[in-house]
């Protein structure tokens, strides 16, 4: 896969925050020009994890609150349905729904078009494009094992937020890197987190005792 140069973002009502800034500020950085769409639970998300008032781009861009709106970043209001995003006329190298909940996974799964990034996934499906979806649920329902199986049917790739710890992670930014990483992958677009297995395990901390 050649370096992507454009790439849709979903982020929906499911908890991960985290991981949907890391994931804007890496396709930032890595000069991704990147089209954003955030659902209402997913704007609710943003408040509720990050401490967001309103859709403060700079900020989920990893800048300060209120400050101006990232070169290469463009959002979509989730109602426009006609939103260039929306056609497959428009070209872009892939599409990542971060977090995605289940209620996405199964409007997309089915085929059901109730917003922009619904439709903006559908098309992602039939150009043939890469659309990762980052589900963030447990436990799975059969509903939602089923639908990842019609969604890994149409081509998608579901990539579970699931961080490991085989690599010793610190921190919580730690295991969001670990998740983020392997979005990243999935979509071809380089990085240099320091989450990948050489086939050594890190020195295990020594346990303090009581």
């Amino acid at each position: 896969m050649n370096h992507p140069e454009r790439i849709v973002v979903g982020i929906s009502g499911a908890s991960g925050a985290p991981y949907a800034r890391r994931m804007v500020q890496l396709l930032l950085a890595a000069g991704v020009e990147t089209h954003l769409v955030v659902s209402p639970l997913g704007q609710r998300l943003l408040h509720d994890e990050l401490g967001m008032e309103g859709l403060d781009l700079a900020m989920l861009a990893g800048g300060e609150a209120g400050g101006p709106t990232p070169t290469g970043l463009v959002l979509h209001n989730h109602r426009d349905v006609g939103a260039t995003i929306a056609s497959g006329s428009f070209r872009h190298d892939g599409m990542i729904v971060v977090p995605c909940s289940s209620n996405t996974l199964a409007a997309i799964a089915s085929g059901s078009a109730q917003n922009l990034m619904h439709r903006a996934a559908h098309v992602t499906l039939k150009e043939r494009r890469r659309l990762v979806l980052v589900h963030r649920e447990a436990p799975l329902s059969l509903v939602d094992i089923r639908n990842m199986q019609a969604v890994t049917e149409a081509g998608a790739i579901v990539c579970p937020a699931s961080p490991g710890f085989y690599l010793g992670p610190q921190t919580v930014g730690d295991l969001v890197d670990f998740v983020v990483a392997r979005g990243l992958d999935l979509l071809g677009v380089p990085h240099e987190l320091h989450v990948r297995w050489d086939g050594k395990a890190p020195p295990r901390p020594t346990a303090e005792r009581p």
